[in-house]
């Protein structure tokens, strides 16, 4: 039901103390940030900054309160010792006041604010920040995790860099300043379906003999062609319009540039919202507070301890039950657009031509293309021969795939056990054979007579390692968490046919578990 009333939220995950005041619109808003005299963050000095801080940030958008109803914090993900000192400030205001406890999901309220700020309705949302590097998208009021960062987030990436290097904190507009004197050199691209991985291109920056503008250069446009490749993704897989970028490396101009030509291209819109709500702020969380207050989602005191790993996908979103996801029509037609190519169709032949990525800067995007195509060509033949069912390759040039046509249901139009079943067991002989798809969507997969025939291995590579069959598997369980209500029944159906044909089946699915519940808050 509607508050009448204002909620006051406050937000220290990490490195920003922040207190806000909301009604239907900002009240108030005052923060203080903790600046580290060198290195990194570290979690008790912050937490102690927060702490001497805490009465003097709330009091200054105390002046402006009128009828207080709630007070929210952020109750994870973050650092520890900064939550739970705002935690504490949270639940003594609670009580002095006699007022509902709401604790909220920092990740959450970055969306919700985003979607309030820009007034976009369901966006594939890019979550640039320190700690989170996240593609989500809503459904059956869950916000789903399409992708995310492997190791670290993004922002952390570029301050373990500037660290390195003697830079101050953040290191992120430094970065961006001396990248604009720079150009391209080389430097590892690390995107595993719609997930993403920096800790190799840090290393590979660090290392680099370069003059410091050519790396930053260099370094911002890799890390950010990433980001921009797997929101495309997901955008091409659920037929979206609308793409939102929230987080503090939001901010960054670069980024909001290579993601709105992205947009412009695949005709959909982006949105930015203003700089005071992409970085960590307490209106996110006043703003999210009143959400849930009103959906009846306030925290008694005793279920009110902090979460450092609490997950987007672990909130119930009440205030968009019952709302469908928003989807493009798509007419069938005989050329369609990927994420990264376009298809024609000809009577029994499939023409598959990489584009170009405006985006990009030009080297990366022509190794990019010449490795994907090579690639591609060659582990669709060597899958074959292992009895993989794949599509006959007729011809290959620099950036076009000739391939036989196959006729059938692509994988994401039919989930249902069968399906599935049949998925697991192509995944199944494919690991067995050493080939690592590297982007097991169900948009990749095509149903045929009841076989599954594997397509697109422009990320594919030859690998028997754990942590590459973990990785390929966890691709898909997070498309199929993303994109239907009934993940437990499907995933078991994936489980018996992969188990069928690949004898470690328990190993890889041990490490596709430990990769899903890896701290991504470093």
């Amino acid at each position: 039901m509607p508050v009448t009333g204002q909620i006051l939220g406050i937000e220290g995950t990490a490195w920003n103390l922040s207190a806000a005041l909301f009604d239907q619109d900002l009240v108030a808003t005052h923060a203080s940030a903790y600046r580290p005299p060198h290195g990194g963050i570290h979690p008790r000095e912050a937490a102690q900054h927060h702490a001497t801080m805490m009465k003097e940030v709330v009091a200054k958008v105390l002046e402006k309160a009128g009828t207080i109803v709630g007070v929210a914090f952020s109750q994870g993900p973050g650092l520890g010792p900064c939550l739970r000192t705002v935690a504490t400030a949270a639940r003594a205001l609670s009580l002095s006041l006699n007022i509902p406890l709401i604790g909220v999901n920092h990740c959450v309220a970055h969306v919700e604010i985003g979607r309030w700020a820009t007034g976009c309705q369901d966006p594939i949302t890019l979550y640039a920040s320190g700690a989170n590097t996240q593609v989500l998208g809503f459904l059956n009021s869950r916000y789903r995790i399409f992708g995310e960062t492997l190791d670290i987030g993004i922002g952390n990436a570029l301050d373990k860099f500037a660290r390195y290097h003697g830079l101050p904190h953040p290191g992120g507009p430094v970065i961006e300043d001396l990248a604009k004197k720079g150009s391209y050199i080389e430097m590892p691209y690390t995107v595993k379906g719609m997930d993403l991985a920096f800790s190799g291109l840090v290393s590979a920056a660090k290392d680099a003999k370069a003059p410091m503008e050519d790396v930053c250069f260099s370094f911002q446009e890799t890390a950010f062609a990433m980001c921009v490749e797997v929101t495309e993704r997901a955008l091409a897989h659920t037929e979206k319009d609308e793409v939102l970028l929230v987080g503090g490396v939001g901010v960054n101009r670069r980024l909001q540039e290579m993601l709105r030509i992205m947009c412009e291209e695949r005709g959909a819109t982006l949105h930015v919202p203003q700089r005071q709500y992409l970085g960590d702020n307490g209106a996110m969380i006043a703003y999210t507070g009143r959400l849930m207050l009103e959906h009846g989602q306030a925290l008694p005191l005793e279920t009110s301890r902090v979460n450092p790993s609490y997950r987007a996908d672990e909130v119930d979103i009440r205030w968009r039950a019952g709302e469908e996801p928003r989807k493009i029509t798509v007419q069938k037609r005989t050329e369609a657009r990927g994420a990264e190519a376009v298809v024609t169709i000809e009577d029994a032949f499939v023409t598959k031509r990489r584009l170009s990525k405006s985006y990009r800067v030009g080297a990366l995007d022509q190794r990019l293309i010449g490795e994907r195509t090579k690639a591609e060509a060659r582990l669709i033949s060597t899958a074959r021969k292992a009895g993989v069912s794949t599509p006959i390759i007729k011809d290959v040039t620099p950036d076009t795939i000739v391939m036989e046509r196959i006729d059938g249901t692509l994988l994401k139009d039919d989930l249902s056990p069968q399906p599935l079943l049949a998925a697991g067991v192509a995944v199944g002989r494919l690991h067995t054979a050493g080939i690592i798809h590297g982007d097991l969507t169900t948009s990749n997969m095509i149903i045929r007579e009841g076989t599954c025939v594997l397509i697109d291995f422009g990320l594919s590579h030859v690998s028997t390692e754990l942590e590459a069959r973990g990785v390929d598997v966890h691709v898909l369980f997070q498309t199929l968490k993303s994109t239907t209500s009934q993940y437990q029944q499907l995933s078991e159906a994936f489980i018996d046919g992969y188990s069928r044909e690949f004898s470690a089946v328990d190993d890889v699915l041990k490490r596709e578990c430990e990769i899903e519940h890896r701290g991504r808050y470093l």
